[in-house]
């Protein structure tokens, strides 16, 4: 079979600052009909710019060489005329993140149909038909009235099928999926990798899949294609990769999971926090006098404990109650209920009284860059809390000690957030909470926008971090691979409302409410031990 899309020598290098920078360096692959090839790396490896580099889509700053054919002709030197044929008819994309995709001030219909226009010439009634069935053909619920909806009024699930349908509009021979399901739940990813497996051999499409995340690939590709700073390093049939990795590289992705167990908790240490029946509800307000016609019932009844050198695990998918439940904990929402830190009812003191509590009780966040303020140095974004707590000592030795502790340089304290990477901003974040040597960190989504080895490494960073001090740790995730290495114990929440809860080996390997075996499932597939 000959190769739809046919990639040979390919070289792509951006200037920036006078300087000439390599992003990619001479590879070459090739995608036939009606397969799936899997480019997989990590972060800067050269994945994302390869694929644009298929069909032109690079800023000005970028220079090409080598050659890319689709279907026969070549992309590198076609005209722009040629270009527009191709873009969005032949070959058609779906990006990571739909919420950035698709423009918030249109509707779905206007957005369908702009596609539709340009690339088929339907208008109005044609347009709305199409768009129609496109929604009803990637599984979204009452089209007609969805074609409304703007994309805020949607889920990540529900947006990123959008992006589907806009991807299928016009019958494309090849789609290129850019990590569709990187900020998905586990449940909404395995139907999305569903629906565009099922939509592919439907329309017999080639697909050329952008991911980090191995698992994927071993669930969808034909073929893949292992990239690292720039290059190429390993390719070959899938089953072949994972039975028999060559590359270092690509033995090192392929062991990149957070393994093994937490260590059993020593002795009876006291209780950190607990929860009674909590329950934080919003009032929805409606007329003139915004009386109260109802509750978004956020959580409901939740009941938890941790103690000192416990990590509790609480998961569920988006809209679950995960981070409402605790951001009540740490009183930065209204909820109702007992809350006991360290032996102390916090549920009722003011803002006032709670002041000297918050130094206690730490957050790290999911993103890291959007965290750390970009006008702060490193070193003043961790001493902040220092001042704000009135805490003594040098502020620098102070600071040089926690990154050290972290993993940083700390000779690197004068640099900004932009100059480090994902994984070494999360552990910025994570010096910010431990500077203040807290009893309680709250951990929200750490590592799920990391690649899987750093992932691996802010693991390993947590434990012996939990080691040392004592901590008590809330770790909220949709990712179980990181929870079943982290968590001594495990709450599961659907809808606001705790459905299961127990140790780590009860939820993980006899789990009783079908909604937590739904979950594993979908985490780690049929006949998949889930044992450490």
């Amino acid at each position: 079979m000959s190769a739809l899309l046919e990639v040979r020598d390919l070289t792509v290098t951006f200037a920036q600052d006078g300087k000439t920078v390599p992003a990619v360096r001479g590879i070459s692959f090739e995608v036939r009909t009606g397969e799936t090839v899997a480019l997989v790396g990590e972060s800067g490896s050269g994945k994302s710019v390869s694929a644009l580099s298929t069909v032109r889509l690079l800023p000005d700053s970028a220079t090409l060489g080598g050659s890319v054919t689709y279907d026969g002709q070549e992309m590198l030197t076609a005209s722009d005329a040629t270009l527009r044929k191709v873009r969005g008819n032949d070959v058609s994309f779906i990006f990571q993140e739909p919420m950035t995709s698709l423009n918030p001030l249109h509707t779905l219909e206007r957005q369908l149909g702009e596609a539709l226009a340009l690339h088929q010439g339907l208008r109005k009634e044609a347009a709305r038909a199409r768009s129609v069935e496109l929604l009803a053909r990637v599984g979204i619920d009452d089209p007609e009235t969805r074609l409304t909806a703007y994309p805020h009024q949607l889920s990540g699930g529900q947006r990123q099928r959008v992006m589907i349908a806009m991807a299928l509009a016009n019958g494309p021979k090849l789609l290129i999926a850019d990590e569709p399901t990187t900020a998905l739940d586990v449940t909404i990813e395995a139907q999305i990798l569903e629906l565009i497996a099922e939509v592919q051999r439907a329309e017999g499409m080639a697909m050329l899949f952008i991911t980090h995340d191995l698992g994927i690939v071993r669930k969808i590709a034909d073929r893949v294609c292992v990239m690292q700073d720039g290059q190429i390093v390993e390719q070959g049939p899938t089953a072949e990769i994972f039975a028999n990795p060559q590359h270092p590289y690509t033995i090192k992705l392929l062991s990149a999971e957070p393994k093994g167990a937490p260590e059993p908790v020593a002795g009876d240490p006291p209780e950190v926090v607990r929860t009674e029946d909590l329950r934080v509800w919003f009032p929805i307000r409606r007329g003139l006098l915004r009386r109260t016609v109802g509750h978004i019932k956020a959580v409901n009844a939740a009941s938890i404990s941790v103690r000192a050198g416990e990590t509790l695990g609480i998961v569920g998918e988006s809209g679950s109650g995960k981070t409402t439940l605790a951001l009540a904990i740490m009183r930065l929402i209204s909820s109702e209920g007992p809350i006991v830190f360290m032996g102390r009812n916090v549920d009722g003191l003011r803002n006032r009284e709670l002041r000297p509590l918050r130094a206690d009780i730490q957050m790290v966040f999911q993103d890291p860059f959007g965290s750390l303020s970009p006008r702060m140095t490193v070193g003043q974004i961790i001493a902040e809390g220092l001042t704000v707590h009135e805490r003594p000592g040098k502020p620098r030795e102070l600071v040089a000690a926690i990154m050290a502790e972290v993993g940083l340089d700390p000779a690197a304290m004068d640099r900004y957030p932009h100059e480090f990477s994902g994984g070494q901003r999360q552990r910025i974040a994570i010096a910010r909470a431990m500077i203040l040597q807290p009893k309680l960190v709250v951990l929200d989504e750490p590592t799920s926008a990391l690649d899987m080895t750093v992932q691996v490494q802010i693991v390993e960073l947590l434990r012996s971090l939990q080691r040392r001090h004592g901590l008590a740790y809330i770790f909220i995730s949709h990712d179980l691979r990181v929870v079943r290495a982290l968590s001594h114990r495990v709450v599961v929440m659907k809808q606001g409302d705790v459905v299961e809860q127990g140790s780590g080996a009860e939820i993980f390997e006899t789990p009783r409410n079908p909604y937590t075996r739904t979950l594993l499932e979908a985490a780690f597939g049929k006949g998949v031990s889930r044992s450490a």
